[in-house]
């Protein structure tokens, strides 16, 4: 159903990125018998704006089926039922053609351990691989429907 998830953020000259990294950490699973420390999962990358400014860039990829499913989980039972009524609206411009899910969630309201979807450009961008086989959009959607969009709330 899902083949991987990547989590991606950025940290710009005037945050902090050990918050930032924090925020992003709400969105990565914490393997059995592991602490909740992700070093090992997050990249950082630091790059440089187009003024010049210092950015980190941190992503992490999730492809590990448990995983992939507890994040989905956790992104379901997280959001609010504004936010899954967005979603259902939206869900036909969220999945590409390359069965891409794009989420955007807030990054201030992540940092304080809450959900929330975002349109800015500065948020934790989540994007979700939906497998099917042979590839087929159709089957795609309905995946994403099951998975993000509980009837209970419509």
């Amino acid at each position: 159903m899902i083949h991987y998830i990547i989590v991606r953020a950025t940290a710009h000259a005037t945050e902090d990125v050990s918050r930032v990294r924090e925020a992003l950490d709400l969105f990565l699973p914490v393997p059995a018998g592991k602490s909740k420390d992700h070093k090992d999962l997050v990249d950082a990358l630091e790059v440089q704006g187009h003024y010049g400014n210092p950015i980190t860039m941190l992503s992490a990829k999730i492809d590990n089926k448990t995983q992939t499913s507890a994040v989905v989980k956790y992104i379901r039972e997280h959001l609010s039922d504004k936010d899954v009524i967005t979603l259902n609206k939206e869900i036909q411009e969220r999945l590409d053609d390359d069965q891409l899910l794009f989420l955007r969630f807030n990054k201030q309201k992540a940092y304080q351990g809450l959900l929330e979807l975002s349109s800015s450009s500065d948020a934790i961008v989540v994007r979700i691989k939906i497998a099917t086989y042979p590839k087929n959009r159709e089957k795609a959607m309905e995946i994403v429907e099951e998975l993000l969009v509980p009837t209970e709330v419509l």
